[in-house]
Protein backbone atom coordinates (compact mmCIF):
# COMPACT_ATOMS: atom_id res chain seq x y z
CA UNK A 1 0.00 0.00 0.00
CA UNK A 2 1.37 3.40 -0.87
CA UNK A 3 2.39 5.37 2.11
CA UNK A 4 4.48 7.99 1.28
CA UNK A 5 5.29 11.59 3.24
CA UNK A 6 6.93 14.11 0.87
CA UNK A 7 8.74 16.81 3.33
CA UNK A 8 9.59 19.81 2.14
CA UNK A 9 11.38 22.12 4.73
CA UNK A 10 14.95 23.78 4.48
CA UNK A 11 15.01 23.53 8.34
CA UNK A 12 17.62 20.72 8.89
CA UNK A 13 16.93 20.46 12.35
CA UNK A 14 13.05 20.64 12.28
CA UNK A 15 13.54 18.35 8.83
CA UNK A 16 15.40 15.61 10.38
CA UNK A 17 13.22 15.41 13.54
CA UNK A 18 9.79 15.14 11.02
CA UNK A 19 11.34 12.58 9.49
CA UNK A 20 12.10 10.78 12.18
CA UNK A 21 8.77 11.32 14.02
CA UNK A 22 6.52 10.03 10.55
CA UNK A 23 9.13 7.19 9.85
CA UNK A 24 8.21 5.68 13.10
CA UNK A 25 4.49 6.39 12.69
CA UNK A 26 4.94 3.54 9.38
CA UNK A 27 5.44 6.36 6.98
CA UNK A 28 8.05 5.87 3.90
CA UNK A 29 9.42 9.44 4.20
CA UNK A 30 11.59 11.31 1.61
CA UNK A 31 13.22 14.77 2.77
CA UNK A 32 13.76 17.84 0.12
CA UNK A 33 15.34 20.99 1.48
CA UNK A 34 14.11 22.80 -1.58
CA UNK A 35 11.35 23.44 -4.22
CA UNK A 36 14.12 22.26 -7.18
CA UNK A 37 14.51 19.08 -5.07
CA UNK A 38 11.11 18.31 -4.64
CA UNK A 39 9.73 18.94 -8.01
CA UNK A 40 12.69 16.25 -9.37
CA UNK A 41 10.93 14.01 -7.01
CA UNK A 42 7.59 14.52 -8.20
CA UNK A 43 8.36 14.96 -11.51
CA UNK A 44 11.44 13.21 -12.82
CA UNK A 45 11.37 10.84 -10.50
CA UNK A 46 7.55 9.77 -10.46
CA UNK A 47 7.04 10.37 -6.67
CA UNK A 48 2.95 9.43 -5.93
CA UNK A 49 3.09 10.74 -2.19
CA UNK A 50 0.10 10.09 0.07
CA UNK A 51 0.73 13.57 1.68
CA UNK A 52 2.82 16.23 1.22
CA UNK A 53 3.94 18.04 4.36
CA UNK A 54 5.67 21.68 3.08
CA UNK A 55 7.49 24.65 4.15
CA UNK A 56 5.22 27.94 2.68
CA UNK A 57 8.67 29.96 2.15
CA UNK A 58 11.68 28.00 0.90
CA UNK A 59 14.98 29.25 -0.45
CA UNK A 60 13.70 29.01 -3.87
CA UNK A 61 10.25 30.00 -3.96
CA UNK A 62 6.66 29.89 -2.46
CA UNK A 63 4.95 26.07 -1.46
CA UNK A 64 1.60 27.69 -3.00
CA UNK A 65 3.08 28.57 -6.29
CA UNK A 66 4.75 25.27 -6.19
CA UNK A 67 1.31 23.09 -5.46
CA UNK A 68 -0.53 25.22 -8.05
CA UNK A 69 2.60 24.21 -10.45
CA UNK A 70 2.30 20.39 -9.55
CA UNK A 71 -1.31 20.20 -8.72
CA UNK A 72 -2.61 18.05 -11.81
CA UNK A 73 -0.23 15.62 -11.44
CA UNK A 74 -0.93 14.44 -8.10
CA UNK A 75 -4.92 15.13 -8.28
CA UNK A 76 -4.73 11.71 -5.22
CA UNK A 77 -2.03 13.91 -2.58
CA UNK A 78 -3.40 15.78 0.16
CA UNK A 79 -0.70 18.80 1.01
CA UNK A 80 -0.45 20.32 4.49
CA UNK A 81 1.47 23.57 4.66
CA UNK A 82 3.79 24.98 7.95
CA UNK A 83 4.71 28.80 8.10
CA UNK A 84 6.11 30.99 10.55
CA UNK A 85 4.45 34.33 8.80
CA UNK A 86 1.16 32.54 8.34
CA UNK A 87 -1.74 35.62 6.52
CA UNK A 88 -5.30 35.48 6.00
CA UNK A 89 -4.39 35.57 2.54
CA UNK A 90 -2.47 32.69 2.27
CA UNK A 91 -4.45 30.74 4.56
CA UNK A 92 -7.34 31.50 1.52
CA UNK A 93 -5.84 30.75 -1.41
CA UNK A 94 -3.89 27.17 0.22
CA UNK A 95 -7.63 26.25 0.52
CA UNK A 96 -8.67 27.74 -3.05
CA UNK A 97 -5.42 25.25 -4.64
CA UNK A 98 -6.88 22.34 -2.56
CA UNK A 99 -4.81 22.31 0.27
CA UNK A 100 -5.73 19.85 3.14
CA UNK A 101 -5.15 22.67 5.92
CA UNK A 102 -2.74 25.28 7.13
CA UNK A 103 -0.71 25.13 10.07
CA UNK A 104 1.79 28.17 12.01
CA UNK A 105 4.59 27.16 13.19
CA UNK A 106 5.51 26.25 15.87
CA UNK A 107 2.98 23.69 15.68
CA UNK A 108 1.56 20.89 18.20
CA UNK A 109 3.01 17.41 17.03
CA UNK A 110 0.03 15.63 18.57
CA UNK A 111 -1.92 18.17 16.39
CA UNK A 112 0.27 17.49 13.87
CA UNK A 113 -0.19 14.19 13.65
CA UNK A 114 -3.89 14.00 13.62
CA UNK A 115 -3.55 16.64 10.60
CA UNK A 116 -1.67 13.95 8.51
CA UNK A 117 -3.15 11.09 9.48
CA UNK A 118 -6.62 12.83 8.27
CA UNK A 119 -4.97 13.53 5.17
CA UNK A 120 -3.82 10.39 4.65
CA UNK A 121 -7.16 8.97 4.84
CA UNK A 122 -8.75 11.48 2.44
CA UNK A 123 -5.60 10.65 -0.15
CA UNK A 124 -6.52 7.04 0.43
CA UNK A 125 -10.38 7.60 -0.04
CA UNK A 126 -9.57 10.01 -3.19
CA UNK A 127 -7.01 7.57 -4.77
CA UNK A 128 -9.38 4.54 -4.53
CA UNK A 129 -12.19 6.78 -6.44
CA UNK A 130 -10.05 7.82 -9.03
CA UNK A 131 -9.04 4.33 -9.51
CA UNK A 132 -12.78 3.19 -9.77
CA UNK A 133 -13.35 6.35 -12.10
CA UNK A 134 -10.37 4.74 -14.33
CA UNK A 135 -12.16 1.31 -14.36
CA UNK A 136 -15.38 2.68 -15.33
CA UNK A 137 -13.34 5.22 -18.43
CA UNK A 138 -12.01 1.86 -19.95
CA UNK A 139 -15.13 0.09 -19.76
CA UNK A 140 -17.53 2.42 -20.60
CA UNK A 141 -15.88 3.56 -23.92
CA UNK A 142 -17.82 3.76 -26.89
CA UNK A 143 -17.37 1.17 -28.43
CA UNK A 144 -18.94 -0.69 -25.71
CA UNK A 145 -21.62 -0.60 -27.74
CA UNK A 146 -20.93 -4.03 -29.57
CA UNK A 147 -22.28 -4.53 -33.22
CA UNK A 148 -21.19 -3.91 -36.60
CA UNK A 149 -24.86 -3.62 -38.11
CA UNK A 150 -25.47 -0.08 -39.85
CA UNK A 151 -27.81 0.68 -36.63
CA UNK A 152 -25.05 -0.05 -34.86
CA UNK A 153 -22.49 1.97 -36.17
CA UNK A 154 -25.08 4.83 -36.42
CA UNK A 155 -25.69 4.83 -32.94
CA UNK A 156 -21.99 4.63 -31.69
CA UNK A 157 -20.98 8.00 -33.81
CA UNK A 158 -24.31 9.75 -32.60
CA UNK A 159 -22.55 8.47 -28.41
CA UNK A 160 -19.05 9.70 -29.61
CA UNK A 161 -20.62 13.06 -30.67
CA UNK A 162 -22.41 13.39 -27.65
CA UNK A 163 -19.27 12.34 -26.24
CA UNK A 164 -17.42 15.74 -27.65
CA UNK A 165 -19.84 18.30 -26.49
CA UNK A 166 -21.21 19.70 -23.86
CA UNK A 167 -25.31 19.27 -23.27
CA UNK A 168 -27.18 20.18 -20.82
CA UNK A 169 -30.19 17.43 -21.37
CA UNK A 170 -30.86 14.56 -23.84
CA UNK A 171 -32.95 11.85 -24.32
CA UNK A 172 -32.64 8.30 -24.91
CA UNK A 173 -35.94 6.60 -26.58
CA UNK A 174 -35.70 2.78 -27.07
CA UNK A 175 -37.35 -0.63 -26.54
CA UNK A 176 -37.14 -2.21 -23.01
CA UNK A 177 -33.84 -4.06 -22.85
CA UNK A 178 -32.29 -2.14 -25.62
CA UNK A 179 -28.95 -0.79 -23.87
CA UNK A 180 -31.06 2.30 -22.90
CA UNK A 181 -28.51 2.44 -19.53
CA UNK A 182 -25.46 1.43 -20.99
CA UNK A 183 -25.10 4.60 -23.89
CA UNK A 184 -26.22 6.79 -20.54
CA UNK A 185 -22.83 5.53 -19.35
CA UNK A 186 -20.80 5.44 -22.10
CA UNK A 187 -21.84 9.31 -22.48
CA UNK A 188 -20.76 10.20 -19.06
CA UNK A 189 -17.92 8.28 -18.83
CA UNK A 190 -16.20 8.95 -22.13
CA UNK A 191 -17.53 12.81 -21.87
CA UNK A 192 -15.81 15.85 -20.56
CA UNK A 193 -17.62 15.38 -16.87
CA UNK A 194 -16.11 11.69 -16.60
CA UNK A 195 -14.13 12.51 -13.42
CA UNK A 196 -17.17 13.63 -11.88
CA UNK A 197 -19.88 11.62 -9.98
CA UNK A 198 -22.81 9.74 -11.90
CA UNK A 199 -26.04 9.27 -10.43
CA UNK A 200 -29.18 7.25 -11.48
CA UNK A 201 -32.55 6.82 -10.61
CA UNK A 202 -35.57 4.93 -12.05
CA UNK A 203 -38.73 6.81 -11.22
CA UNK A 204 -40.52 4.38 -11.52
CA UNK A 205 -39.50 2.73 -8.47
CA UNK A 206 -40.57 5.46 -6.10
CA UNK A 207 -44.30 7.10 -5.49
CA UNK A 208 -44.12 10.84 -5.99
CA UNK A 209 -43.64 11.36 -2.45
CA UNK A 210 -40.22 9.59 -2.30
CA UNK A 211 -39.47 10.79 -5.66
CA UNK A 212 -39.74 14.60 -4.91
CA UNK A 213 -37.20 13.80 -1.63
CA UNK A 214 -34.94 11.54 -3.37
CA UNK A 215 -34.17 13.91 -6.33
CA UNK A 216 -34.37 17.35 -4.54
CA UNK A 217 -33.35 16.36 -0.93
CA UNK A 218 -35.20 17.47 2.38
CA UNK A 219 -34.32 19.08 5.54
CA UNK A 220 -34.70 17.63 8.89
CA UNK A 221 -38.32 18.16 9.88
CA UNK A 222 -39.41 18.44 6.62
CA UNK A 223 -42.01 15.49 6.65
CA UNK A 224 -42.43 12.98 9.20
CA UNK A 225 -39.66 10.78 9.13
CA UNK A 226 -37.31 13.03 8.60
CA UNK A 227 -34.94 13.44 11.65
CA UNK A 228 -32.00 14.94 9.97
CA UNK A 229 -30.99 16.93 6.51
CA UNK A 230 -30.35 15.05 3.36
CA UNK A 231 -28.75 16.04 -0.23
CA UNK A 232 -30.73 15.10 -3.12
CA UNK A 233 -29.74 13.18 -6.25
CA UNK A 234 -29.42 16.64 -8.15
CA UNK A 235 -26.64 17.76 -5.52
CA UNK A 236 -25.27 14.48 -4.93
CA UNK A 237 -24.39 15.03 -9.23
CA UNK A 238 -23.40 18.29 -8.92
CA UNK A 239 -20.45 18.98 -11.38
CA UNK A 240 -21.30 15.35 -13.39
CA UNK A 241 -24.56 13.67 -14.99
CA UNK A 242 -28.04 12.57 -13.24
CA UNK A 243 -29.52 9.78 -15.19
CA UNK A 244 -32.97 10.28 -14.80
CA UNK A 245 -34.64 6.38 -16.11
CA UNK A 246 -38.21 5.90 -16.97
CA UNK A 247 -39.05 9.31 -16.71
CA UNK A 248 -42.36 8.93 -18.29
CA UNK A 249 -43.51 7.26 -15.08
CA UNK A 250 -43.03 10.72 -13.00
CA UNK A 251 -46.10 12.24 -11.64
CA UNK A 252 -47.28 15.38 -13.59
CA UNK A 253 -46.38 17.63 -10.40
CA UNK A 254 -43.05 16.78 -10.00
CA UNK A 255 -42.26 17.06 -13.89
CA UNK A 256 -42.77 21.00 -13.45
CA UNK A 257 -41.04 21.24 -10.41
CA UNK A 258 -37.88 19.12 -12.85
CA UNK A 259 -38.39 21.76 -15.04
CA UNK A 260 -37.94 24.64 -13.03
CA UNK A 261 -35.06 23.23 -11.60
CA UNK A 262 -33.49 22.62 -15.16
CA UNK A 263 -34.05 25.84 -16.22
CA UNK A 264 -32.80 27.47 -13.29
CA UNK A 265 -30.08 25.42 -12.40
CA UNK A 266 -31.06 25.96 -8.81
CA UNK A 267 -33.51 23.53 -6.91
CA UNK A 268 -34.32 23.74 -3.20
CA UNK A 269 -34.80 21.29 -0.58
CA UNK A 270 -38.21 20.47 1.11
CA UNK A 271 -38.63 22.00 3.89
CA UNK A 272 -36.12 24.63 2.93
CA UNK A 273 -36.52 28.35 2.31
CA UNK A 274 -32.76 28.40 0.54
CA UNK A 275 -31.98 27.53 -3.10
CA UNK A 276 -28.83 25.93 -4.51
CA UNK A 277 -27.02 26.24 -7.46
CA UNK A 278 -26.62 23.25 -9.23
CA UNK A 279 -24.10 22.05 -12.71
CA UNK A 280 -25.37 18.85 -14.01
CA UNK A 281 -26.30 17.55 -17.60
CA UNK A 282 -29.28 15.20 -17.36
CA UNK A 283 -29.75 12.31 -19.46
CA UNK A 284 -33.75 10.82 -19.51
CA UNK A 285 -34.64 7.49 -20.83
CA UNK A 286 -37.68 6.07 -21.39
CA UNK A 287 -39.22 3.20 -23.77
CA UNK A 288 -42.43 4.29 -24.17
CA UNK A 289 -43.57 6.82 -26.95
CA UNK A 290 -43.26 10.82 -26.10
CA UNK A 291 -45.21 12.14 -28.72
CA UNK A 292 -48.26 10.07 -27.49
CA UNK A 293 -47.86 10.78 -23.86
CA UNK A 294 -47.92 14.56 -24.46
CA UNK A 295 -50.93 13.36 -27.20
CA UNK A 296 -52.39 12.05 -23.77
CA UNK A 297 -51.56 14.65 -21.37
CA UNK A 298 -49.53 12.37 -19.38
CA UNK A 299 -46.51 13.85 -20.20
CA UNK A 300 -45.70 17.47 -20.30
CA UNK A 301 -44.77 19.13 -23.79
CA UNK A 302 -42.66 21.70 -22.29
CA UNK A 303 -40.86 19.96 -20.15
CA UNK A 304 -40.27 17.77 -23.13
CA UNK A 305 -38.93 20.01 -25.35
CA UNK A 306 -36.69 21.26 -22.83
CA UNK A 307 -35.08 17.48 -22.57
CA UNK A 308 -35.19 16.48 -26.29
CA UNK A 309 -32.22 19.06 -27.14
CA UNK A 310 -30.94 15.90 -28.06
CA UNK A 311 -32.45 12.46 -28.81
CA UNK A 312 -30.86 8.93 -29.46
CA UNK A 313 -32.86 6.12 -30.79
CA UNK A 314 -31.39 3.05 -29.56
CA UNK A 315 -32.51 0.31 -32.29
CA UNK A 316 -34.21 -3.19 -31.17
CA UNK A 317 -32.28 -6.19 -31.09
CA UNK A 318 -34.36 -7.93 -33.53
CA UNK A 319 -33.42 -5.21 -36.44
CA UNK A 320 -29.60 -5.47 -36.14
CA UNK A 321 -29.58 -9.34 -35.61
CA UNK A 322 -26.07 -9.62 -37.27
CA UNK A 323 -24.96 -7.94 -34.08
CA UNK A 324 -25.41 -11.84 -32.45
CA UNK A 325 -22.29 -12.25 -34.21
CA UNK A 326 -20.08 -10.15 -31.54
CA UNK A 327 -23.10 -9.97 -28.94
CA UNK A 328 -23.32 -13.33 -27.81
CA UNK A 329 -19.28 -14.89 -28.05
CA UNK A 330 -18.58 -11.38 -25.52
CA UNK A 331 -21.37 -12.27 -23.68
CA UNK A 332 -20.12 -16.13 -23.20
CA UNK A 333 -16.36 -14.37 -21.79
CA UNK A 334 -18.29 -12.68 -19.90
CA UNK A 335 -20.30 -15.06 -17.80
CA UNK A 336 -17.14 -17.56 -18.10
CA UNK A 337 -15.26 -15.49 -16.29
CA UNK A 338 -18.00 -14.74 -13.53
CA UNK A 339 -18.96 -18.60 -13.47
CA UNK A 340 -15.65 -19.62 -13.90
CA UNK A 341 -16.60 -21.85 -17.29
CA UNK A 342 -14.94 -22.53 -20.09
CA UNK A 343 -17.76 -22.11 -23.10
CA UNK A 344 -16.07 -21.22 -26.36
CA UNK A 345 -18.22 -23.30 -29.31
CA UNK A 346 -21.62 -22.47 -30.17
CA UNK A 347 -23.28 -25.02 -32.59
CA UNK A 348 -25.14 -24.21 -35.27
CA UNK A 349 -28.14 -25.51 -34.30
CA UNK A 350 -27.90 -22.96 -31.70
CA UNK A 351 -27.01 -19.49 -34.46
CA UNK A 352 -29.86 -21.16 -36.35
CA UNK A 353 -32.22 -20.76 -32.81
CA UNK A 354 -30.61 -17.33 -32.04
CA UNK A 355 -31.26 -16.06 -35.49
CA UNK A 356 -34.54 -17.42 -35.66
CA UNK A 357 -35.74 -15.88 -32.11
CA UNK A 358 -37.18 -12.07 -32.34
CA UNK A 359 -35.69 -10.83 -29.43
CA UNK A 360 -38.89 -9.20 -27.90
CA UNK A 361 -36.39 -8.50 -24.68
CA UNK A 362 -33.96 -7.39 -26.81
CA UNK A 363 -30.06 -7.15 -25.43
CA UNK A 364 -31.52 -7.68 -21.81
CA UNK A 365 -33.43 -11.29 -22.89
CA UNK A 366 -30.14 -12.39 -25.07
CA UNK A 367 -27.45 -11.56 -21.89
CA UNK A 368 -30.11 -13.42 -19.82
CA UNK A 369 -30.61 -16.73 -22.15
CA UNK A 370 -26.79 -16.44 -22.27
CA UNK A 371 -26.05 -16.19 -18.95
CA UNK A 372 -28.31 -19.37 -18.50
CA UNK A 373 -26.22 -21.39 -20.74
CA UNK A 374 -23.12 -20.27 -19.72
CA UNK A 375 -24.22 -21.21 -15.80
CA UNK A 376 -25.26 -24.92 -16.86
CA UNK A 377 -22.92 -25.62 -19.39
CA UNK A 378 -21.18 -29.14 -18.33
CA UNK A 379 -18.90 -29.02 -21.69
CA UNK A 380 -17.32 -25.88 -23.81
CA UNK A 381 -20.15 -26.00 -26.16
CA UNK A 382 -23.38 -23.71 -25.42
CA UNK A 383 -26.07 -26.02 -24.10
CA UNK A 384 -28.67 -25.89 -26.35
CA UNK A 385 -31.39 -27.50 -24.04
CA UNK A 386 -30.84 -24.57 -21.80
CA UNK A 387 -31.63 -21.75 -24.59
CA UNK A 388 -35.42 -22.19 -24.02
CA UNK A 389 -36.28 -19.97 -26.71
CA UNK A 390 -39.39 -21.94 -28.43
CA UNK A 391 -41.40 -21.50 -25.47
CA UNK A 392 -41.09 -17.26 -25.73
CA UNK A 393 -40.52 -16.83 -29.00
CA UNK A 394 -43.11 -14.72 -30.74
CA UNK A 395 -44.36 -16.45 -33.98
CA UNK A 396 -44.13 -19.84 -31.58
CA UNK A 397 -47.46 -21.13 -32.64
CA UNK A 398 -48.39 -24.75 -30.80
CA UNK A 399 -50.30 -25.08 -34.18
CA UNK A 400 -50.52 -24.07 -37.41
CA UNK A 401 -51.39 -20.23 -37.97
CA UNK A 402 -52.86 -20.76 -40.96
CA UNK A 403 -55.43 -23.51 -39.79
CA UNK A 404 -55.82 -21.47 -36.62
CA UNK A 405 -57.08 -18.22 -34.67
CA UNK A 406 -54.98 -18.58 -31.86
CA UNK A 407 -51.50 -16.87 -30.47
CA UNK A 408 -49.14 -17.80 -28.06
CA UNK A 409 -47.57 -14.99 -25.97
CA UNK A 410 -45.02 -15.37 -23.33
CA UNK A 411 -46.01 -14.28 -19.52
CA UNK A 412 -42.30 -14.55 -18.24
CA UNK A 413 -41.72 -10.71 -18.52
CA UNK A 414 -39.30 -10.84 -21.37
CA UNK A 415 -42.22 -8.86 -23.32
CA UNK A 416 -44.15 -5.78 -21.64
CA UNK A 417 -47.49 -4.65 -23.06
CA UNK A 418 -47.09 -2.32 -25.94
CA UNK A 419 -44.43 -4.94 -27.04
CA UNK A 420 -47.36 -7.29 -26.92
CA UNK A 421 -49.30 -5.16 -28.86
CA UNK A 422 -46.87 -4.99 -31.27
CA UNK A 423 -46.74 -7.98 -31.86
CA UNK A 424 -50.50 -9.15 -32.10
CA UNK A 425 -50.67 -5.98 -34.67
CA UNK A 426 -47.35 -7.29 -37.10
CA UNK A 427 -48.68 -10.88 -36.51
CA UNK A 428 -52.26 -9.87 -38.02
CA UNK A 429 -50.83 -7.87 -40.52
CA UNK A 430 -48.77 -10.80 -41.58
CA UNK A 431 -51.55 -13.11 -41.87
CA UNK A 432 -53.47 -10.32 -43.68
CA UNK A 433 -50.45 -10.12 -46.10
CA UNK A 434 -50.43 -6.58 -44.84
CA UNK A 435 -53.72 -6.08 -46.28
CA UNK A 436 -55.11 -3.12 -43.39
CA UNK A 437 -58.84 -3.42 -43.60
CA UNK A 438 -58.93 -7.49 -43.11
CA UNK A 439 -56.11 -7.00 -40.47
CA UNK A 440 -58.43 -4.07 -38.65
CA UNK A 441 -61.37 -6.73 -39.22
CA UNK A 442 -59.50 -9.58 -37.71
CA UNK A 443 -58.52 -7.16 -35.00
CA UNK A 444 -61.98 -6.24 -34.77
CA UNK A 445 -60.82 -2.47 -34.28
CA UNK A 446 -61.47 0.16 -37.00
CA UNK A 447 -58.91 1.21 -39.98
CA UNK A 448 -58.25 4.24 -38.53
CA UNK A 449 -57.85 2.99 -35.39
CA UNK A 450 -54.74 0.42 -36.85
CA UNK A 451 -53.22 3.00 -39.05
CA UNK A 452 -52.40 5.02 -35.39
CA UNK A 453 -51.11 2.08 -33.75
CA UNK A 454 -48.65 0.90 -36.76
CA UNK A 455 -47.01 4.30 -37.01
CA UNK A 456 -47.23 4.20 -32.90
CA UNK A 457 -45.10 0.66 -33.03
CA UNK A 458 -43.40 1.81 -36.31
CA UNK A 459 -44.56 -1.16 -38.19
Amino acid sequence: MNNKLLIIEDEPLLGNELSRRFRRMGFEVQLCSTIAQARQALLEQQLEPLVVLSDMNLPDGNGLDFLAEVREQLASSEWVFLTAYGTVPDSVRALQLGACDFLEKPCDLDRLDLVINSAKRSALAQSRLLAQQTVHTQRYTVAAFLGSSPQAQQTRAMLQRLTEVPFSSLIISGESGTGKGLAAKIIHHSGPRATAPFVELNCAALPKDLLESELFGHEAGAFTGAKKSRRGLFEQADGGTLFLDEIGEMPLELQSKLLKAIEDKKIRRLGSEMETSIDIQIITASNRNFAELVQQGQFRNDLYHRLSLFEVKLPSLRDRKDDLLELVPALINEFNSKAKRQVSKIPPAAWQMLNQHSWPGNVRELRNVVERCVLFADTEQLPLQWLQLDSVQPGSQTVSPATTDHLLIPLDGSMNLEEMERYIIDEALQRCQQNASAAAQLLRTSREKLRYRKQKHGL
